[in-house]
């Protein structure tokens, strides 16, 4: 139905043009929704700002709503379930206090320093990327409405029918692209789906601050997708380019994955608000993919990354630019090999949860530094990374992510591989100082301090 969030939202504008030029605000319910809801602000010329809602669950039941609150003091409260589960005044207040305090911080680290966009006799525009029960729009719409908004208007691409009429009787319309008989879940109706970092919503909400001029442009961590020519094969990558790129980082995946993969995607996005752009290419056409012999030839892989890497450097306006590479798995092992080779003119590699045993032989020939980031319960990997850094031939750093397994998939894990890459490039590609604790030393080996759920390096 939809490629991504982006056309998504575009769809969504075309049907709510309409209210272009009117007094409206966009609201973007996050993380995905704020991705569908830029490209609607950017069509309707209409501000851009994020809706934080939570909700109220009842003390012994959590999962069961009993109310939802917003920014600006607004609560909403279901009193029949109130009076049906019997909590009183002093549990509600208990329950609202401790979401309150994880709505205020939510709101902070998405918005920055930005007062929330007044909405107050305005028509709110509600987006979301789609919706299954319809608890969080509902809430949405309700705070909406007691923030002052005079008219509220629920927009997302796909939903069931069922919830679609439930949320009439909230919101004054409801505008929703299809409403499938089949529906099972919101992601099975996008060709991708993968999930946003917050760095890409905040990315999106300062793009859309800046005004008019600039929601016309692609904001950061923005992409395209490209061909290129690799050992007598066209290989299909897909180009994050910031507006003014001050680096290249080209990424090789591991086995199985490929250049779609949300967890290179996310950091990705990541690096592009560091003024880095990044080149994520399958080394491997989908029938060589099925060829195990060339999935584990790392070899040939590290020669088609040189090759990719070669395509990027012909770019405009990139010939001069810094290289890095970031690899995962086995794509880490070839880009430890392609690093290794003489002339590569590359600036500096991160590996995640890499094998690096496969490029055993060159990882003395690696002298650029090298960050080899693996999970803590990734054991037989961290013990291939940890016996990899003695042999580096230049500067290296381990760093280890506390509760964390080989694809990172633990809460928070993601953003800290992100965040470590992310200094790493901007130290050694664009030299912008020194990471917490100092520069890395030859057989480093750190802990990321990673604290679940908060996914923040200390």
């Amino acid at each position: 139905m939809f490629r991504d969030r982006a056309d998504a939202g575009q769809q969504l504008a075309a049907r709510l043009s309409g209210l272009a030029g009117k007094d409206v605000v966009v609201l973007g319910l996050p993380r995905g929704g704020v991705a569908v809801a830029f490209e609607v602000a950017r069509r309707l010329g209409a501000p851009l700002d994020v809706i934080v809602v939570r909700k109220l669950g009842v003390p012994f039941q959590p999962e069961l709503g009993m109310g939802a609150i917003g920014e600006g003091g607004v609560r909403i409260l279901n009193e029949e379930v109130v009076a049906l589960a019997g909590v009183g005044p002093q549990e509600v207040e208990a329950v609202e206090r401790r979401e309150r305090a994880e709505l205020d911080r939510r709101a902070r680290q998405l918005r920055g320093q930005r007062p929330p966009v007044e909405i107050a006799g305005k028509v709110a525009v509600v987006v979301d990327d789609g919706i299954a029960t319809g608890f969080t729009a509902r809430a949405a719409c309700q705070v909406a409405r007691a923030r002052g908004a005079r008219r509220v208007v629920l927009a997302v691409p796909v939903g069931p029918e069922a919830s679609v009429a439930e949320l009439s009787r909230v919101a004054d319309e409801v505008v929703c692209l299809a409403t499938p008989p089949s529906f099972f879940a919101v992601g099975q109706w996008y060709q991708d789906f993968s999930q946003l970092s917050d760095a890409e919503v905040v990315a999106l909400l300062e793009t859309a601050a800046k005004g008019p001029s600039a929601g016309g442009r692609r904001p950061p961590g923005g992409e395209e997708p490209v061909e290129l020519e690799a050992g007598g094969r066209r290989l299909a990558g897909q180009l994050w380019s910031p507006p003014e790129a001050q680096a290249v980082v080209v990424f090789a995946h591991g086995s199985g994955s490929g250049r779609h993969s949300p967890r290179n995607r996310t950091v990705a996005s990541v690096l592009a608000r560091a003024g880095l752009a990044s080149l994520l290419v399958d080394l491997l056409t989908e029938q060589e993919q099925l060829e195990r012999a060339r999935v584990f030839d790392v070899a040939l892989l590290a020669g088609r990354l040189a090759e990719a890497t070669a395509w990027a450097r012909r770019r405009p306006g990139w010939a001069d630019l810094p290289i890095g590479y970031f690899g995962a798995s086995t794509g880490a092992a070839a880009a430890l090999w392609a690093a290794a080779e003489p002339g590569s003119g590359v600036g500096a590699v991160v590996s995640r949860g890499g094998r690096p045993d496969l490029a055993w032989e060159r990882l003395g020939s690696v002298r650029c530094p090298t960050l080899l980031i693996v999970g803590s319960l990734d054991p037989e990997v961290l013990e291939l990374n940890r016996r990899a850094l003695e042999r580096l031939g230049g500067e290296g750093r381990l760093e280890v992510v506390p509760g964390a397994s080989h694809l990172f998939e633990e809460p928070g894990a993601l953003e800290v591989v992100a965040e470590a890459a992310r200094q790493w490039f901007s130290r050694h590609l664009l030299g912008q100082g020194e990471p917490p604790g100092g520069p890395a030393r030859p057989g480093t080996e750190d802990g990321a301090g990673w604290a679940g759920g908060g996914g923040q390096p200390r």
